[in-house]
């Protein structure tokens, strides 16, 4: 049986549900997930393995008009999933009429490899309301097959996934087949650690966030964790601290349940506050975090 192999980039506004559906495609929580936008910052791949196939996702940040450094970079992941991509999915939400970026959408409805076209959170529609955009969205994206899918309940994901290999063409593998994604350990505790910040702060606290974790030391059934949460303000440092520490004390506490269910050990995570001043803006200090491609 001949092998399948290909790049499966996901891209959409922001909030649409694509880092749900990739976690749903990989069976693993690979992105973080919560309700603000921007809160995917980098191009994450999740590798999905067959004995005649391997699956690598990519799930993208939301597409915006950038207003400052960090956002450049961001949608500069963007750009590079089409430019790779063996087959794109292109995920919106019911509801949703508009690419909040035109040259975006045109490099959609111009592609030369298969469109998914995947409309999501139907479970909050009506059948009426569906069959209306399953209608608007095949006449405004002609050259896309449009699925209606329900990503967190996972409604259609699996019909998605069997399409996609279909769709994918005859290639050996790309990484090796125990592999889940190309990012590292730090990268995981970094994200979990910002994910909880996005639940628990707000305004711009946030978005002026990054996390830089300068110490990882496994043991046989431990690992010790040293991690520095950069922001670009005094007066942002005391916020994420909190009264007496109690704010980083949370974040602290519900990130390492988090990590110790990810890595399967006992976690001892020690967190620390930083200011970075301007750090959003500076070429040097994003590159640094891994956004400068």
């Amino acid at each position: 049986m001949p092998h399948k192999a290909g790049f499966v980039n996901i891209i959409g506004n922001p909030n649409v549900g694509k880092s749900t559906l990739m976690n749903a495609f990989v069976g693993e929580k690979l992105s973080i997930i919560t309700s603000k936008a921007q809160t995917t910052r980098h191009r994450i791949l999740g590798i999905v393995n067959g004995d005649d196939f391997q699956v690598i996702f990519s799930d993208t940040p939301g597409i915006i008009k950038p207003a400052y450094e960090l956002q450049e970079s961001m949608m500069g992941f963007v750009k590079s999933a089409f430019e790779d991509a063996d087959v794109l999915v292109y995920l919106v939400e019911v509801g949703e009429q508009a690419l909040k970026d035109e040259d975006f959408f045109k490099k959609i409805t111009h592609s030369r490899i298969p469109v998914l076209l995947l409309i999501n959170k139907i479970d909050l529609s009506h059948q009426e309301q569906l069959e209306t955009q399953v209608a608007f969205w095949t006449k405004k994206v002609p050259n896309a097959e449009v699925i209606p899918i329900a990503a967190r309940e996972g409604f259609h994901v699996k019909e998605v996934f069997n399409r996609i290999i279909e769709l994918l063409p005859e290639s050996p593998p790309f990484y090796p087949k125990d592999q889940l994604t190309d990012k590292p350990e730090r990268f995981f505790i970094n994200e979990t650690i910002r994910e909880k910040i996005l639940l628990h702060y707000k305004k711009e606290i946030p978005y002026a966030v990054e996390v830089d974790t300068d110490s990882f030391l496994e043991e046989d059934h431990i690992i010790r964790v040293r991690s520095v949460i950069m922001v670009e303000r005094d007066t942002q440092k005391g916020i994420i601290i909190g009264h007496k520490g109690s704010a980083l004390k949370r974040v602290g506490v519900e990130a390492r349940k988090d990590l110790e269910q990810f890595f399967g050990k006992q976690i001892h995570l020690e967190l620390y506050v930083k200011v970075n001043k301007n750090w959003r803006s500076n070429p040097n200090q994003l590159k640094r975090f891994g956004y400068n491609q």
